[in-house]
């Protein structure tokens, strides 16, 4: 199915290595616009059609990429995010770019821009031989390690326009492939109490501290297994000295889960939270912020399709079981758009000072991505 041009190597490492010294931690406009610089520069050559939107809101700019050969019909939509969550000075310090045999380490070359680079290799392969069946738009974005506040509107608009979409997020389980997703909500939840002087006033302070550890409990006990669902407080911060009954407390919390109407049930539970003191005020925000990811037949058939396009080039594709993280293809599969995610490189440590992809990975996912791109129509 899919043409067996071969993969430099060699080029493509060191690509990779050049995006991920270009350090880019989501909230550093400055810093993720240079990485939007260099893959702009890295498209400058082909024939191709190139919009850089703006950022907003304190957020770096989103590039679309837009190869229309065949026309401008439905065709293909390939996501990248190009922010990380490492800091900069990262490859200074604790992660430096090296290579360990199979191992290549990095900030963020696992989490995503290994699999960006090697989609974007397979998109310009494509837009030089002219071989696509259909238009492919890529759309390269600022904001997907906070949860895409100022990109979902480009991703859904795109996203409607698409027969399909392809995100290059990273595998899974030694090269599995994700075919769906668990739904994502934040929370922000704030206590507010009467302050007074823990020794001299106790009996005229009412605790923020004490009413949210009620709250903690009350939220980290919606979590079932058996459902799929989970909620976790993760940041917690309140009071001001030890001998002061704390005035505010303020927590966030995550919620995951399987499908639509779990999402509806639980996010109506944390937001109808009630304090328990009630000389305490409480206010909780927030919601479900990336709908599930679900299973369709249509994403099946699209899911074969990729299984015979490897076994084309010689491997084994297969999916894994539904995954608690959370990208910015849930927003086009619940949109209905046959989407297959997890089509980056293979490594291990996202979001760590051991993250890496594997070197072996490199061309089979390349020449994957390109055979989709040739063959899907």
């Amino acid at each position: 199915m899919a043409t067996h041009q071969s993969i430099d190597l060699g080029a493509m490492i060191s690509g990779i290595r050049r995006w991920v010294e270009t350090e880019s931690p989501t909230r550093d406009k400055a810093a993720v616009n240079r990485m939007v610089d260099v893959v702009q520069s890295d498209v400058a050559d082909l024939p191709v059609a190139v919009e850089r939107v703006p950022g907003r809101d304190g957020f770096a700019d989103n590039l679309i990429v837009r190869n229309q050969t065949v026309g401008n019909g439905p065709g293909i939509l390939i996501m990248s995010h190009i922010d990380t969550v490492h800091p900069i000075g990262t490859l200074a310090g604790p992660l430096p770019l090296r290579r360990d045999g199979d191992k290549l380490f990095g900030p963020g070359l696992f989490d995503m821009k290994g699999g960006a680079y090697l989609a974007l290799e397979a998109f310009r392969q494509v837009a030089r031989s002219g071989s696509a069946k259909l238009p492919v738009t890529f759309l390269f974005t600022p904001d997907e390690e906070v949860g895409s506040p100022t990109s979902r509107h480009l991703i859904e608009s795109e996203a409607k326009k698409a027969r399909y979409v392809l995100v290059t997020e990273p595998c899974r389980d030694g090269g599995k492939i994700v075919t769906s997703r668990k739904g994502v909500g934040r929370f922000e939840v704030k206590a507010a109490g009467i302050p007074a002087h823990a020794g001299a006033r106790h009996a005229d302070g009412r605790s923020a501290i004490r009413e949210m550890a009620r709250q903690v409990l009350a939220i980290e006990g919606m979590t079932d297994y058996a459902r799929g669902v989970t909620t976790t407080v993760g940041v917690i911060h309140g009071g001001t000295a030890p001998n002061v009954i704390p005035q505010h407390c303020h927590i966030s919390a995550d919620l995951r889960v399987c499908d639509e109407a779990a999402g509806e049930e639980f996010e109506a539970k944390i937001l109808g939270l009630e304090p328990v003191d009630p000389g305490v005020k409480l206010e909780v925000t927030g919601g479900m912020n990336r709908p599930p990811f679900e299973m369709t037949a249509a994403i099946e058939v699209l899911f074969r399709h990729a299984q015979a396009v490897a076994k084309s080039i010689g491997f084994d594709l297969q999916h894994t079981d539904m995954t608690g993280g959370g990208s910015d293809g849930n927003f086009t599969a619940a949109l209905g758009v046959p989407t297959l995610d997890g089509l980056g490189i293979d490594g291990d440590g996202a979001h760590t000072e051991w993250e890496h992809g594997l070197v072996s990975s490199i061309e089979p996912r390349t020449l994957l991505m390109r055979g989709l791109l040739e063959t899907l129509q």
